[in-house]
């Protein structure tokens, strides 16, 4: 639902009530994991998903039924032998999807972890998927300085934020399973806990066109953009729309004193050593989770050779990937953007970056959350 918080906090501006379906529970293989979520608005209007395409047509019905109801409801989703058009997974799989109206105190406590989205701030939503009557749907939303709403039992808001606070900043989707008041035993109440951190960055250093490329695919890859360079003439919104933010400055400068954490993206597309070195050796002093340089294998001899003359030692300097991207021969600035883009997601997940139809195994890889702390 994170992804989708823009469009739901238009919607709860409207007043109109909508209804969510989400994951919670994945077994085998699915096309997308818990916290994927499909939004119905009043109209018939959806928004998001929850497999890919295979089962929408029934949870977009459960999503109408709930919010002409107001019942709330958990359903599961598997494979169909018996009938290719039946509500079924085709790829094996099976996954429970909890479905809720979205109105009154519940859009107003959800509306408040939207905007936290919205604002890059981390939030954590808590909703009642088991539990007693009038319990199931109760939303709590904990953001940093406070928190919204209640499971409407003291205990349980005290054991489900108590799990929420260490789930603050991070990733993550979870079900908690407590007991009545909160206590792990006897288990009978089930609560979908989602995280939501702040967008991941993406600094791209250089004021050209592979940098516009790189910045493009960073955004709609769900990065949060920022092109620095330290020539004002190359260095304006104008030319890179898709950026969430346009420095003028020298680039180690500006990294030196950036707020940046472990999911931090750095990418150096200028090429010229009296920007690249100074950035770099700022940069593999981070434990960031990918930098990137352009350039030859000529200039990347050259620049290895400058690093380690400025102190750069071998293990920082092996986390260098340069020439940057994946061998996909690519040529042009959109090229070599798709070419990074795709080391990048190679990288996040653990994987090779080979063909997969030369390889056996899982398609996906099963996301853990991220360290957010500031390495500032």
């Amino acid at each position: 639902m994170r992804q989708l918080a823009s469009r739901l906090l238009k919607w709860h501006a409207s007043g109109v009530p909508y209804a969510v379906a989400s994951v919670v529970a994945v077994r085998g293989s699915a096309p997308l994991q818990p916290g994927a979520a499909l939004c119905v608005h009043a109209d018939g209007t959806v928004v998001g998903s929850v497999s890919g395409g295979c089962v929408e047509g029934a949870v977009y019905e459960l999503a109408r039924e709930a919010r002409s109801s107001g019942q709330p409801q958990l359903a599961s989703f598997g494979y169909s032998d018996d009938d290719a058009f039946a509500a079924g997974l085709t790829c094996g799989g099976e996954i429970d999807v909890f479905v809720q109206a979205v109105e009154g105190e519940t859009a107003r406590v959800l509306a408040a972890g939207h905007r936290a989205v919205e604002a890059e701030r981390p939030a954590v939503v808590a909703r009642v998927m088991t539990g007693a009557d009038g319990q199931i749907g109760r939303t709590i939303v904990l953001l940093e300085d406070r928190h919204l709403g209640t499971t409407g039992q003291p205990g349980l808001d005290e054991a489900v934020l108590a799990d929420a606070r260490m789930m603050l900043g991070l990733d993550d989707t979870r079900v908690g399973v407590y007991g009545t008041g909160g206590s792990t035993e006897p288990r009978e109440t089930r609560v979908l806990l989602e995280s939501w951190s702040p967008s991941p960055r993406l600094l791209v250093f250089g004021a050209n066109d592979h940098a516009a490329a790189v910045a493009e695919i960073g955004a709609f890859l769900g990065y949060r953009v920022t092109v620095c360079d330290a020539r004002p003439t190359f260095t304006t919104p104008e030319r890179f729309p898709s950026a969430h933010e346009v420095v003028v400055d020298w680039p180690h400068r500006y990294l030196a004193a950036a707020e940046t954490d472990r999911r931090t993206v750095v990418c150096v597309m200028t090429h010229d050593p009296k920007f690249d070195v100074p950035l770099l050796v700022e940069a593999l002093r981070r434990p960031f989770a990918y930098v990137g340089a352009l350039g030859s294998r000529r200039t990347q001899a050259a620049r290895v050779r400058d690093l380690r003359e400025a102190g750069v030692p071998p293990a920082a300097l092996a986390r260098l990937r340069s020439p940057v991207g994946l061998d996909l021969g690519a040529s042009t600035p959109q090229e070599t953007a798709v070419s990074i883009a795709a080391e990048l997601i190679a990288v996040r997940n653990g994987r090779s970056g080979r063909a997969l139809s030369a390889i056996d195994g899982p398609i996906r890889s099963e996301r853990h959350p991220s360290d957010a702390a500031p390495v500032r």
